[in-house]
């Protein structure tokens, strides 16, 4: 930005705030930062709540990104418990919910998204949850016990994670699904069928094509899901994994330009030159892709987070990765680069019966995307292979004599 910037404020708890503060203080920025959350806790690492966090292999201080410490050196305001009501645009403030505002020459919105609503009756009994925030995992893990009856309503990440961990806790687990496979909206059905049997194998009783009717409860506390077939399943406990939905509240009451997210740009500013926005809330553009769309994941709000803090700084822009994510269910860690969406042909490498293997997805030759199970160099080479535009030999991908360093070695590049 071309002119001095002497405040920033960051408005978000999450990944992308506390790697656009890093990047902001690492890149030499000296002026006044603050960092508001409407939590109580510092920014915290989501994706281990459903998976290391709530088994308990990961202690609650392992998630926080930064020691309360790490803020205070490097003069960082941090306000907790603390809601953003407004942003006035024209004087370049943002008002608080506990009274107050706080100037910015510069600002970052990363608010993040919210647990997508159960639309039944009954969703309001106890016994009922999301899994967004540390808070929830609170409340759900005491009543992971063993012999327990647990409803999951949806099959994504959240939901088969999930169902892993209460498996391995001794809970009886149902997973209903309203689309006929499960993981529909992030993976292919090579994938999904893959994962069907996983849980299959170890317990996990899924539910496809299941339509949820409404929840039933006994003294306010939910004791059944209610098909719409009239089926009754007994549960002492029904988690909600069925998506998330942006937060732009606050960004489309400033005005700013929003379609199922904060519209931003390659830098990851907004319609008003003077505001950023990173992370879940954010539509973006997506390289390599030539698209625009929503990203919900660490490597977005990472990315961004950097973007934001070089474009404020006058920096130049930092390179810019392939998506990637990834998912831990049971013993198996899913891997994936790139995105698979119209994708013409798939190519496996490893068998599937040795939980060891991985599909690449290629459009017209070129590999967009791969899912690795088990298998990390499968993943790395691929996020290298995706980004050149390459067009590797299948004949050579699905040969697992052939080693993937090899291949990566030999990619020809696509202009």
């Amino acid at each position: 930005m071309a002119r001095k910037i002497s405040s920033v404020v960051l408005i978000g708890g999450g990944q992308a705030a506390a790697q656009a503060a890093q990047s902001l203080r690492m890149s030499g920025y000296d002026g006044k930062l603050s960092l508001v959350g409407d939590e109580p806790v510092l920014p915290y690492q989501r994706p281990p709540l459903s998976k290391a966090f709530m088994k308990g292999e990961l202690a609650e201080e392992r998630l926080y990104f930064k020691p309360a410490a790490w803020y205070e050196n490097n003069k960082i305001d941090t306000l907790l418990s603390q809601r953003v009501l407004g942003i006035d645009r024209s004087a370049q403030r943002i008002r608080l919910e506990h009274g107050g505002d706080l100037p910015y020459d510069a600002l970052i919105i990363a608010t993040g998204a919210r647990p997508r609503p159960l639309p039944v009756t009954g969703a309001d009994l106890s016994g009922v949850h999301a899994l967004r925030s540390l808070s929830d995992v609170e409340r759900i893990r005491p009543q992971m016990i063993s012999g327990r009856k647990m409803v999951i309503i949806g099959a994504g990440y959240i939901g088969l994670e999930s169902a892993a961990v209460a498996r391995q806790f001794g809970l009886d687990v149902t997973v209903l699904e309203m689309a006929d496979r499960v993981l529909a909206r992030v993976t292919s059905p090579v994938i999904s069928e893959f994962y069907t049997r996983l849980h299959h194998a170890r317990g996990v009783d899924i539910r496809l094509g299941a339509r949820l009717a409404g929840l039933r409860g006994s003294r306010g506390r939910v004791t059944q899901a209610v098909l719409d077939t009239g089926e009754s399943i007994d549960a002492d406990i029904v988690l909600v994994g069925i998506g998330i939905l942006p937060n732009t509240e606050l960004a489309a009451a400033a005005g700013l330009q929003c379609a199922n997210g904060i519209l931003v740009d390659e830098d990851a500013r907004t319609s008003d030159p003077c505001i950023f926005a990173a992370g879940d809330c954010t539509v973006r553009p997506i390289i390599p892709y030539g698209r625009t769309g929503r990203l919900e994941s660490v490597h977005n709000a990472i990315e961004q987070g950097k973007l934001a803090a070089a474009a404020i700084m006058g920096t130049d822009r930092p390179r810019v990765d392939c998506p990637w994510f990834w998912s831990d269910q049971f013993d198996i860690k899913l891997q994936i680069a790139g995105l698979s969406t119209g994708h013409d042909d798939i190519v496996l490498r490893g068998e599937m019966s040795t939980c060891r293997f991985s599909a690449f997805y290629f459009k017209t030759g070129h590999l967009i995307a791969v899912d690795a199970i088990n298998s990390p160099a499968d993943f790395l080479a691929s996020k290298k292979l995706i980004l050149n535009q390459a067009r590797p030999s299948k004949v050579e991908l699905a040969d697992t004599a052939v080693p993937i360093r090899d291949i990566l070695g030999k990619m020809t590049v696509q202009g």
